[in-house]
């Protein structure tokens, strides 16, 4: 086993011996909260141990924020950050910000195809670092995987047959013809630029609208980590909540809701 590098400077790469050098595009909407510091420290510490990543985070507001403009400069990642405003009429937050993202990526990394996989992060989910080398890096087209603590279950994954996915896990709504949430897939590059991006989405829901644009079937999709023991969740959709009787922050970086 390979030790560890003393240098309290250096970062630690798990890269789980993937075959695959392909780029990791990892897409976050983002927005002002109390914990939203806590969480982006928590996410941005998992991800400085993924290489060949690429991070894109989009702040719901006018303006960005400097506490998280710091944060991304501490981390060494490579990174964009950027606001865009929520537009209105849209049902579910963080859906213009993975929108504005996706297309940023469609223009700047165009030249990658499928050498690159695009992921959309909540910055507030807690995430295995093998997600990211074992499943994620390792999509040729879409892949699919367990999701805790979503949708009120507990689980909810993909129903597999002979390594094929004929369904969907899960309590919610389960004859929906896709049953995932954002942090259960990821999708090559190569589908994204091949898109027309022209269909007008009939769901209030960023998962079905997705692959209705991407014009994709269960053929398409990969299932990982089902056939592993133990039967590991590497992603949860988790949400930090807080209470407090003070906005005080003494000085501290720290962003508050006025």
């Amino acid at each position: 086993m390979d030790s560890i590098p003393s240098n309290e400077n250096s970062i630690y790469y798990f890269n789980d011996n993937n075959s695959s050098n392909r780029t990791i595009i990892v897409i976050t909407p983002t927005y002002l909260r109390l914990a939203r510091l806590a969480d982006m420290t928590r996410l941005s510490q998992t991800l400085m141990h993924v290489n060949q990543l690429i991070w894109i985070v989009i702040e719901d507001a006018v303006r960005i924020s400097v506490p998280v403009k710091q944060l991304l400069d501490r981390s060494t990642l490579q990174y964009h950050y950027w606001a865009a405003k929520r537009r209105p009429g849209i049902p579910v937050r963080g859906w213009t910000g993975r929108d504005v993202g996706l297309s940023f990526v469609r223009r700047q990394f165009a030249s990658m195809g499928d050498k690159a996989v695009v992921y959309f992060a909540d910055d507030d989910n807690t995430y295995d670092v093998r997600l990211f080398n074992k499943y994620i890096r390792n999509v040729e087209k879409i892949g699919v995987w367990a999701v805790g603590l979503v949708a009120n279950n507990v689980i909810e994954a993909p129903k597999v047959l002979n390594k094929k996915v004929v369904g969907w896990q899960t309590s919610y709504a389960p004859n929906r013809k896709w049953g995932f949430d954002m942090a259960g897939f990821a999708i090559n590059l190569q589908l994204f630029l091949q898109a027309g991006w022209r269909k007008k989405c009939e769901y209030n829901s960023p998962e079905p609208c997705l692959m209705n644009q991407l014009n994709v079937s269960w053929d398409d999709l990969t299932p990982f980590g089902v056939d592993s023991s133990p039967l590991d969740v590497l992603v949860w959709h988790t949400k930090t909540t807080v209470k407090i009787t003070s906005s005080k922050t003494y000085g501290y970086n720290a962003e508050v809701i006025h």
